[in-house]
């Protein structure tokens, strides 16, 4: 006690003598471990990708430019600028604006994936001269996050010319990666190749904008996907998630089950839970896509079938066990799986079109989502292991699902417009 009464004397004095108490500056939080997905990048084969696209020099030039960075304040500024620049110079390439910068097909949507990793693990481990706290270290990543993915490039025209149609389309990172890191996802190459693109129809213009988004859980728990789409859904004209799917078809999902089944994300982390929403007391089992899907099927889009998927699988009320319906869900049932299964395929499309309902918009706005079929590389390229990372028949079968999606969502449109 008697100590105290010192320290406590020494304090008083030196206030009195006009002296400020010191300052202790907030210890800077340690730079965490990258992520497993972002420990890929050491491969060959992400190596071998980023170099033959010209994104190998993205993830150091970033490196560079945030490495000057002096402040919180001017390293947000690079995260956004570059993260922005990234999604335009994929876009481009895969429209065929500039040099191709390598030897990979233009429509390739790896290149844009692994230098976004590149990116975030430079960001994640990034050691700056000032204190960056784990909130703002977090909001880097997250900022990088969305422009690099096109979600904050979304941009119809201000005012709306007579006859143009809105459209929005989302796609996938690829996925499955230690199955085969080679793995591209078509669902983000239609992305790319459709992003501000105007599609000539019958009834006139459409303007397609698009967004990419992460497979992993967690992402998607803390409601990236509601956050992007809410601002747009009142104003377009109809939209669609798009994912990879089942071998050699598309299908149209006719209903999104409430349920995560737990498979690994690229995190290798698993979820088995009902789809955390905002307001879970008023949260449906089931969401139904309102795409005009008897249209879609009856069209010649491709060389794909086309299918209208109304199987889920659901525990009936009063049941306990998982029971298959090919016609769809029965009345007061638990979901299970929707017709899209019970990934992250399957919950975007679920948090897109009950974002749609909460919205208001189910009986005005044509929503739900695409399954591609799975991009396949050629016969005698299989094996993962002593495979090429791509191959003509590979780009054929990439092409031709770009083509069919653009295709799908053209009669898609049309159907809608008219009723």
């Amino acid at each position: 006690m008697s100590s105290l009464r010192v320290r406590i004397g020494i304090l008083g004095l030196a206030l009195l003598a006009g002296l400020a108490a010191p300052t202790i500056p907030a210890a800077a939080e340690t730079a965490p471990s990258p992520t497993v997905e972002e420990q890929r990048l050491d491969r060959a084969v992400s190596q071998e990708i980023l170099e033959r696209s010209g994104f190998d020099t993205v993830a150091p030039e970033f490196t560079r430019a945030l490495g000057a960075a002096h402040s919180y304040a001017e390293a947000r500024r690079v995260v956004a600028r570059q993260g922005a620049a990234l999604w335009r110079r994929a876009v481009d390439r895969a429209q065929g604006r500039g040099p191709a910068d390598g030897d990979l097909s233009r429509d390739d949507d790896r290149p844009l994936y692994w230098a976004r990793l590149g990116m975030a693990r430079e960001v994640r481990t990034w050691e700056p001269k000032f204190v960056l706290t784990a909130a703002q270290r977090a909001a880097l990543l997250d900022r990088l996050e969305q422009t690099s993915r096109g979600q904050s490039d979304i941009r119809y025209p201000r005012q709306h010319p007579k006859g143009l149609k809105r459209v929005l389309v989302t796609g996938f990172d690829p996925f499955t990666l230690d199955r085969d890191i080679r793995i591209s996802n078509p669902s983000g190459a239609t992305a790319l190749a459709l992003d501000g693109t105007v599609i000539r129809t019958a009834d006139g213009p459409v303007r397609v904008e698009t967004a990419v988004f992460p497979v992993r859980w967690q992402d998607f728990a803390e409601g990236t996907v509601e956050r992007a789409l809410r601002p747009y859904l009142p104003q377009v004209d109809l939209f669609t998630t798009v994912s990879q799917g089942r071998v050699g078809r598309f299908d149209v999902e006719r209903t999104n089950g409430a349920w995560r089944g737990g498979f690994a994300d690229n995190n290798v982390i698993g979820r088995t839970e009902t789809i955390p929403v905002a307001d879970p007391a008023s949260q449906p089992q089931w969401t139904t896509t309102t795409l005009p899907y008897t249209a879609i099927v009856a069209a010649d889009t491709g060389r794909f079938p086309v299918y209208d998927n109304t199987s889920v699988t659901e525990i009936p009320a009063g049941g306990t066990a998982p029971v298959v319906r090919p016609d769809g869900p029965t009345a007061g049932s638990t979901a299970r799986a929707g017709g899209g299964g019970d990934y992250l395929s399957n919950e975007i499309a679920y948090r897109a079109t009950l974002l749609r309902d909460r919205l208001g918009l189910h009986d005005r706005l044509p929503g739900g989502h695409v399954h591609t079929p799975v991009l396949q590389f050629a016969a005698g390229n299989t094996d993962p292991t002593t495979g090429t990372v791509t191959d003509p028949e590979f780009v054929r079968n990439r092409l031709d699902i770009i083509a069919q999606a653009r295709a799908i969502l053209t009669t898609a449109v049309t159907a809608s417009q008219r009723g």
